[in-house]
């Protein structure tokens, strides 16, 4: 017979692998997560702590204070921007301006900010209030397509690059707070977003762009405003 074991009565512990990432990525999606629902006044390091299920003496590891935790969801939120606006910001895309969908851009940026409206207004104080914007990834690429469109045939003469990005953005990312975005259903927020989107388009047509050079975006935008009427 097999010899019986004696029964000690201990239990052995696995130790957890430490994975330093990991516990970062936990606590920022936590901080989003507080930041989305309560706003940055309803943040701190030891309620993510918390949160994500670790001690606080963790967390102050990876973030000393709330500032770090709201400067590193900006920074996410510019690269999830830069992601749905010009793709993996690894590989760069060496295509005239001109031919960058103005409409995809322009749903795209909208869409985003519709569906995040709490981080989008984070990250919007964030890039007003900061001394340095062009350190923004997705603001310094997206202020310098606008610069680099301004200069093509395809755009009106004398646009103000920077004032246009600014009114474009701002815009973009206030219209869910004045629609209470976080309040709607997701088909809701898509019409919403849709509606942005077409207006903005709309008044880039009789404004910095050049209608005859969209043609076929100026005639789906007027045949959208029809529709629009008609319901009306």
């Amino acid at each position: 017979m097999p010899e019986r074991k004696k029964n000690t009565g201990t239990v052995k512990r696995v130790r957890r692998k430490r994975d330093p990432e990991g516990t970062r990525e936990a606590i920022l999606e936590a901080a989003r997560e507080v930041l989305a629902q309560d706003g940055k006044e309803g943040l701190s390091v030891a309620q993510v702590a918390q949160r994500a299920g670790v001690n606080r003496g963790t967390a102050y590891q990876h973030f000393q204070t709330r500032e770090q935790l709201i400067e590193a969801t900006a920074t996410w939120v510019s690269e999830k921007l830069y992601e749905a606006s010009f793709g993996d910001p690894e590989v760069r895309d060496d295509k005239a301006v001109e031919k960058v969908s103005v409409e995809r851009l322009t749903y795209h940026l909208a869409s985003f900010a519709m569906e995040n409206p709490g981080l989008g207004r984070v990250w919007l104080f964030e890039l007003l209030s900061s001394r340095r914007p062009a350190s923004d990834l997705f603001w310094r690429q997206y202020e310098s397509n606008f610069e680099s469109f301004a200069k093509t045939e395809y755009a009106q003469p004398g646009i103000d690059a920077e004032v246009a990005s600014v009114l474009t953005i701002a815009g973009c990312f206030l219209w869910p707070v004045w629609t209470r975005a976080h309040t709607r259903s997701a088909k809701d927020r898509k019409k919403l977003a849709e509606r942005f989107a077409r207006e903005i388009i709309r008044m880039s047509l009789h404004g910095t762009l050049r209608p005859e050079r969209y043609a076929e975006l100026d005639a789906k935008v007027s045949r959208g405003k029809s529709r629009r009427k008609t319901k009306a």
